[in-house]
This record gives structure tokens, C-alpha cells and sequence, in this order.
């Protein structure tokens, strides 16, 4: 009675499948209507503040710790016969925890050394540094940091005082490194470029006492090379790097009115950039009216023909966007008059501007207004289906596993093609389809090399790895290191294997999370709870042979997707391919080699850092990762399980051209059209930013849906694989159930606490900070792989290898790469491969020191004893 209610349940969920794919096949055709993606424009609000705090003239203003200073300026509550009155008084503002729209306001209970306006400031995340300014008959050339301090409000110190006094000027950080550009002195107009060192050493020594020190400006400040013209400085990342960017008013003489701080060569030297927006008419700037605004765009607020206008540049695609606004008329006063003053500032996730004339000011916030609901119910409707539909998959093969044999291997029945696609899903999956794109995007096709090693590593797999584990019938891939060597070493590495895919999830989760939070209604944090939800539901119920199975859904679905995106980027580009490759190539887009042989050059992706890079992580992944070694076991025989893995190893490199070009693609797409790229997207979040704004209804919604199931499947992988590993390593050998269905139940309740954990981490790995998670990724697989990865290798290329020395070996590669992550002594690409080469080193060295021979038979498990 039990089986047949079984098969009937089994049977339902089957044609449920069928009617939710037939659903989804109706409601894509009625919606498949194109969406023309929003301009981006800004929405204004007033920002209440008491009349003391904000009435000022060209203050000294700065953000830390979200603590908003105001300091100094020219009073705007003087009638207008009467002298200028000079502030040194401070006013402070953080957020008010019960309306967070209002700030919550007080006095400083310090002053500025002198009453003053104008001088410079510039924020960064040990203070903000109070430059220079002028009274009535002096101009002064201090230097002062300012911090948060919980109990007085706020601290100040000294810092080395300028070379020269500074009355008006700009100023902006490029990592601890403080720019000023001094543009009006005490004797008039003039233009000096200085630079300051405030990394966390230098800055501990210009703080360490409270009473003010007295510094030769020589000593520490450098003079750099100015722009002749240059207004305001502003930093942003161009992609490869912060950089610094300087400004100059646009007249028919100069060349350009942005240029770009090279700091490549030994000799510093300034770029061109491109122009403002030439539509533009007698574009007025002055100092402090930049800001930088997400990871790659930076904000003017200038002034033409007596209006406001607020441009943006994107620094990687190297063009200028004009935003509307709207509620315009809270911006009546122009950003430049012949006395205005401005101030533009960060504010929890808004833009605060402060801006006064010499007798009224006003502070307003500005945020990027919302679009409409581009999403929309088609896709969201999509989305639930599809992801239900992969839930369904889980259901339906719960009732195939009988023992742990079908739940960690499948039954050994899974065709070849669906394996490899599972192979495919597994390596690559959302972090290919999100993070490949962004990252040539934001670079360039460096990266591409590497994916091709995986040609180089296929036959060490296909006639080596493979063969061996499917000799001693492994369910978990250390099983062959307890044969090769001890229990011990078998415990540690696959300790090891489950903290790295604990990590791995949380990446995948994260970088999903983070890009699909920009296009639908979740926030990243519930699209990372929702993927390891659904991830613990189908993967605990169905075992691997769900996993694999909806690994080849996703697997076909986001191929096809990629195809579409790809069509329409084309389509969106003015001059279609033709201009894609025309731009690409003269923005060095499709630069795929960097023949770089320098002493440096390991720090960078140089070609050998590339290709050795890509042979050490591929074939780390093959000798050493649960989750690929667990395919080898999946098909029936060992021939089908080689077509798996030569049909990835082909299907990779090859499939990965699709997401390269869609990279460039993105780039000249938003090069064309600059105004539909939200500036405080994340360069992850762009392709599917994309996806969801230009992609016909009902279309997006399922390739988003892919996207969500890609992660999911990527997640559940890792799942199933750990606790693989924890119960053939950690419960098998030692008879801690006592029978298969207690090892079934164990796997599943281990099952879920590992899924638990990763989507924990996930949540940790959500942040704005991270420009790339796809690197992030390239060198958790570094840190924690590679040392695996030589174990292995030194186990089967090796006779005399032994256990001591084998533990030495894995103990150092760890060590070794976790001391190149912390103090960045290589390119994280390059982890991989140290911790192999470093690995079979120590090991070999140390196996040959303690000179003790093999305690367990090598008979099929070296190379040389391999039948």
C-alpha cells in the first residue's frame, strides 16, 4: 500500500511538471512584449536643519561614520550692509533611528582654531581632513583631521600643514593617499597639485598624542604636476583601479575638460579623457560640485544657461550621461553664480547637497529615483513557476533513493550528457552567467586564457583521475588518500574540502544575490535566503540525481538566454556587431593576452600568470573536488563517465566566448547608451540590470529564473557533495549508524545543517565593498584547492611519498597561501598552482626526511602500480 502511494505521488509530480513547463511555454508567448529600459533622473526632497547649522557660506563639510560635519563658513543671516561674519563653530547631524527621513542635530562642543570658509575637505575612512581656508585678512595653510568619537561627538588632530596656504581649492582620496589641488592662495589665482601618505602607519604617527604637533611640510607632503585649468578633484574606480580625475572648465582651447591621473609608469602623467555633453551651452563649474557615486560613476552638478544640470561620467566606459530631475524647482538656486558656494556629499545610499549664496542656503537630498515596476507581475509569475518547477524535480526523485548508493551516486544510471552538463553547471553555473560578463565588462578577455587550460587538464582527468577513483569504487574522493595514506591525512583534507565549499556557496549566493536584488523586488539578503531555502528543499529531498537533473535544465536554459541577451545587445547598439567589435577593439576590450615577464609581473594577469594559473585551479578541481569526483562515480561504466568529462572540457572554453562577448557587448551598449545605467547598480548587478530593463516581459522573468535555479543547482551541489564527504569520511569508517537507511537520514540531516551554514556565509559576503566576486571566488578555489590538489597529485605521481610527509605538505600549502592572501604577495589567480607546486614540494622533501616507507600496499594506486 505504501510503495503504490509512492509511485502515485511519483507519478503526480511528474505531470505536474509537465503542466507548469506547458504554463510557462502559454504565459511567455501572451507576454513576450519588449521593454525599452528607463532614463535614470534624480528626485529632490528638502532636508530639514536648523537655521545655525546650515546658514553658511562656503563651510568645510565631510561624512564619517555616518556622522555629517559642518564646520566654519560665512554666516547667510547677515543683512547685506554688513561685514562677512567668519564661523568656527561645528555642527554635527546623524540619522535619527525613528524617522529616517529627519536627522537628528547638535553642536560641537570644539571649534575650528580660527573662524573661516572656503579651504578644502575631503572624507575618508579614518576622518575627514579640513584643508586651508580664509578669513577677512589671512589665508591659512593648516591641515586638520577630524573623527567620529562616541563620547565627545567628534575629536580633532593636527596634520602636516600645507606647503602653501590655501584659500579655495579641492580635495579627494585615492586610497590613503590625500590629493590636494590648491587653486587661490593668499596671493591670488594659481594651480598646485600636492599629495599626502595617510595609510594607517603614517596616520598613527600624526595622532599619537592629543596635543598638536608641528610638522616640516616638506617632509611629508609631495608636490605632483597639475592640471593648468583644473577646478575640482574627484577619485573613482576606471575598472582596473582608483584613479584620480580632475576637472577643468570647458572653453575652446583646451583639449578636454577631464583628464585622468596616470600613475602606471615611474613618471606620473595626465590623460585626456572624454568631454562634457557638448549640447551643453556656457557649462559653469566651481570647486567641491563632483562626487563619487557607486563603484564606477561620478556625479557634476553644474550650471548651464542658469539652470541646474547634474551630469554623470562612468570611468570605465569613459562617457558622460545628463540626468533629469525631477521636483527641478527645488534646485532654483544655481550650483554657480559669482557667490554661490556647494557642497556634495554621500548619505546613506543618497546625495546631500548643501548650497548657499552670500545671504541664503539650503541642504536637499537627492536619491535616484526608483523606476517603475519594470520587473513586473509576468516575470515575477515566471519566477515563482520555475523555481516551484525545480522543487518539483526534488520531490519527484525522492522517492528513488533507496539507500545512499542512489542518493550520493544516482544509482550509478545518469546518462553521460546530462553528467557533463551537470560538470558544466557545477564549475561555472551563475558565477559564469553574472560574473564573466561584469568582469570584461569592467576589464578586459584576460581571463579567457585560463578557461582554456581546462583543454590541458581534460586528459590528465579523462585517463588518470577518473580511472583511478572509479578503481577503488570512491564515494568520496579521500577515500583514495586514507588507501594512499592515513586516516588522518583523509580526515584533513576533506575537513579542508568542506570549508571550501561552505565559502563557495556563500559566494554564489552572494553574487547572485547581490545581482538579482538590483532587478527584482527582493532585497539581497531574501534573494540569498530564497535561493538556500529552495536549495535545502530539492537537494536533501532528491539527492544528487536532482541535482544533476535540474544542472541540466539550468544548464540549457541560460545557453539559450545568453544567446537571446546577446541578440538583444546587438540590436540595442547603434551599427550592431560591427560597432561591438569596432569599440571594443579601439577601447582594448578584447585584449586577451598581457606578455609580461617583468619582476612585478606576478602580481598582475601576465600571460604565465594566466595559463599556470588555469592548469592549477582546473586541475584542482578535477583531482581533489568532491563535487566533480562525485560525477566520475554517477554513469554506469568508465567510458560513458570519460565522454562526461571531454564533453564539459570542450563545452566550457567554448560556451565561455558567449559571456565574453556579451561583456563587450554590455560595454558599448551603455558607451551608446549612457543614461540607462542606474550609478549605483554594482558592476555585478549589470547584465541582469540589463536582462530586466531591455529584454521582452515574460522573457526575463525566466532567464532570472535561470539565474536564481543556476545558483540554486551551483548550491545544492555543494551541498550534496559535503555531506558525501562527512559521511563516508567522518561516520563510515567509524560504524556511527548502524544501518543504510541511518547513514540516508544522517546525510540528510547533514544536508541541511552544511546548506544552513553556507547561507549564513552568503549573507556575510553581501557587500557594496567587493567590486568583484568572481575574483573573490578565483581565490577562495586558490586558498583552499590547491593545496588539495597537490596532495593528490603527490599521492599518485609518487611512490615514495609517505603520510608524515603528506600532512606537512598540506599543512604548507595551506600556510603558504594564506599568507600570499593576507599580504597579496601574488595575483589571486595564482593560488591555485602555488598550493599545488608548494604542496608536492614540502611533501616530497618532508616524505623523503622522515624516510619511512608507505605503511598501506601502493598495488593500482600510483602511476607506476596502476594495472
Amino acid at each position: 500500500m505504501h510503495r503504490l502511494f509512492l509511485m502515485r505521488l511519483r507519478t503526480h509530480s511528474l505531470r505536474a511538471l509537465h503542466v507548469i513547463f506547458c504554463l510557462m511555454a502559454i504565459l511567455l508567448g501572451l507576454t513576450s512584449q519588449a521593454y525599452a529600459g528607463e532614463r535614470v533622473a534624480l528626485h529632490w526632497s528638502e532636508q530639514a536643519a536648523p537655521v545655525e547649522a546650515v546658514s553658511r557660506y562656503a563651510p568645510l563639510v565631510g561624512v564619517h561614520n555616518e556622522l555629517l560635519i559642518i564646520a566654519g563658513g560665512i554666516s547667510t543671516n547677515n543683512s547685506r550692509s554688513s561685514a562677512p561674519k567668519y564661523l568656527s563653530s561645528i555642527w554635527l547631524a546623524e540619522k535619527n533611528p525613528n524617522q529616517p527621513r529627519a536627522l537628528n542635530w547638535k553642536k560641537a562642543a570644539i571649534k575650528l582654531p580660527s573662524p573661516r570658509a572656503y579651504g578644502a575637505s575631503a572624507s575618508f575612512e579614518n576622518g575627514i581632513v579640513l584643508l586651508g581656508g580664509s578669513d577677512e585678512t589671512h589665508t591659512f595653510n593648516d591641515t586638520l583631521l577630524v573623527r567620529r568619537n562616541q563620547a565627545s561627538g567628534i575629536e580633532m588632530h593636527t596634520l602636516p600643514a600645507l606647503p602653501i596656504p590655501m584659500r579655495e581649492g579641492s580635495a579627494d582620496f585615492v586610497g590613503s593617499t590625500l590629493y590636494v589641488l590648491i587653486t587661490a592662495t593668499d596671493t591670488g589665482k594659481t594651480t598646485a597639485l600636492y599629495a599626502l601618505d595617510l595609510t594607517t602607519a603614517a596616520l598613527a604617527t600624526f595622532t599619537q598624542d592629543s596635543e598638536p604637533k608641528h610638522y616640516t611640510a616638506a617632509a611629508n607632503w609631495q608636490k605632483l604636476t597639475p592640471r593648468p585649468q583644473a577646478i575640482t578633484l574627484v577619485s573613482q574606480n576606471d575598472g582596473r583601479g582608483d584613479v584620480l580625475f580632475a576637472l577643468e572648465m570647458p572653453n575652446s582651447d583646451s583639449q578636454s575638460s577631464l583628464w585622468k591621473y596616470n600613475t602606471d609608469n615611474s613618471q606620473p602623467y595626465w590623460m585626456p579623457q572624454s568631454g562634457f555633453n557638448s549640447a551643453l551651452p556656457n557649462l559653469q563649474l566651481s570647486s567641491g560640485n563632483a562626487l563619487a557615486i557607486g563603484q564606477s560613476h561620478f556625479l557634476v552638478f553644474a550650471s548651464s544657461a542658469n539652470q541646474t544640470q547634474v551630469l554623470s561620467y562612468n570611468a570605465i566606459t569613459n562617457v558622460w550621461a545628463k540626468y533629469d530631475s525631477i521636483d527641478p524647482q527645488l534646485l532654483a538656486m544655481p550650483v554657480h553664480q559669482a557667490a554661490s558656494s556647494i557642497a556634495v556629499l554621500p548619505w546613506n545610499g543618497k546625495i546631500l547637497v548643501h548650497q548657499a549664496s552670500k545671504f541664503n542656503s539650503s541642504l536637499k537630498l537627492a536619491a535616484i529615483a526608483e523606476a517603475s515596476d519594470a520587473f513586473g507581475w509576468q516575470n515575477m509569475t515566471v519566477l515563482v513557476v520555475y523555481l516551484f518547477a525545480m522543487v518539483l524535480i526534488g520531490v519527484y526523485f525522492v522517492f528513488k533513493n533507496k539507500n545512499v548508493n542512489d542518493y550520493f551516486r544516482g544509482g550509478q544510471h545518469i546518462p553521460w550528457w546530462a553528467n557533463a552538463c551537470s560538470m558544466y553547471a557545477t564549475m561555472l553555473s551563475s558565477l559564469t552567467f553574472v560574473g564573466i560578463p561584469a568582469i570584461v565588462y569592467r576589464t578586459d578577455w584576460l581571463y579567457w586564457g585560463g578557461i582554456w587550460m581546462i583543454l590541458a587538464v581534460t586528459p590528465i582527468a579523462a585517463y588518470v583521475a577518473m580511472p583511478f577513483f572509479r578503481k577503488i569504487d570512491a564515494t568520496s574522493a579521500y577515500e583514495f588518500l586514507s588507501l594512499r595514506f592515513s586516516m588522518p591525512v583523509r580526515l584533513f583534507a576533506s575537513a579542508l574540502f568542506t570549508l571550501f565549499h561552505i565559502s563557495r556557496m556563500g559566494i554564489v549566493m552572494a553574487l547572485t544575490a547581490l545581482a538579482l536584488a538590483a532587478v527584482t523586488p527582493f532585497d539581497a539578503w531574501q534573494c540569498v535566503l530564497i535561493i538556500g531555502l529552495l536549495s535545502l528543499i530539492y537537494c536533501t529531498l532528491g539527492g544528487i540525481e536532482a541535482v544533476i537533473w535540474t544542472d541540466t535544465i539550468q544548464t540549457v536554459v541560460l545557453l539559450l538566454g545568453a544567446l537571446l541577451c546577446f541578440a538583444y545587445i546587438v540590436s540595442g547598439v547603434d551599427g550592431g556587431i560591427a560597432e561591438i567589435f569596432r569599440s571594443g577593439i579601439a577601447n582594448d576590450k578584447f585584449r586577451t593576452l598581457d606578455i609580461d615577464f617583468s619582476m612585478d609581473s606576478f602580481t598582475k594577469l601576465s600571460i604565465w600568470v594566466i595559463v599556470l594559473g588555469g592548469i592549477g585551479q582546473n586541475l584542482s578541481t578535477y583531482t581533489a573536488d568532491q563535487s566533480i569526483v562525485q560525477r566520475y562515480m554517477t554513469t554506469k561504466d568508465v567510458a560513458s563517465a570519460r565522454k562526461s568529462i571531454w564533453t564539459n572540457g570542450i563545452m566550457a572554453p567554448v560556451a565561455s566566448v558567449l559571456f565574453f562577448i556579451i561583456g563587450t557587448g554590455l560595454y558599448v551598449f551603455y558607451q551608446s547608451n549612457p543614461e540607462k545605467l542606474d550609478p549605483t547598480k554594482q558592476i555585478d548587478q549589470i547584465f541582469p540590470a540589463f536582462i530586466s530593463s531591455e529584454l521582452p516581459i515574460g522573457i526575463a522573468g525566466l532567464i532570472i529564473a535561470g539565474i536564481f535555479a543556476a545558483a540554486q543547482s551551483t548550491v545544492s551541489t555543494s551541498m550534496n557533495s559535503m555531506s558525501t564527504t562527512l559521511v563516508t569520511d567522518f561516520m563510515r569508517p567509524f560504524n556511527l549508524c548502524r544501518s543504510e537507511k541511518g547513514y540516508l537520514n544522517a546525510a540528510r540531516l547533514l544536508t541541511l545543517l552544511v546548506g544552513i551554514s553556507g547561507t549564513l556565509v552568503g549573507l556575510l559576503f553581501i557587500s557594496p565593498e567587493i567590486r568583484s566576486l568572481m575574483e573573490e571566488y578565483f581565490k577562495v578555489v586558490g586558498m583552499f584547492m590547491g593545496a588539495l590538489g597537490g596532495l593528490f597529485i603527490l599521492g599518485i605521481i609518487s611512490p615514495r611519498a609517505n603520510a608524515s610527509g603528506a600532512m606537512v605538505g598540506l599543512f604548507f600549502g595551506v600556510i603558504t597561501m594564506l599568507l600570499a592572501w593576507v599580504f597579496e604577495l601574488v595575483e589571486g589567480y595564482l593560488f591555485g598552482s602555488i598550493g599545488i607546486l608548494s604542496c608536492i614540494l614540502v611533501g616530497y622533501l618532508a616524505s623523503a626526511l622522515f624516510s619511512n616507507k608507505p605503511a598501506n600496499s601502493l598495488n593500482g594506486l600510483t602511476i607506476h602500480t596502476m594495472k
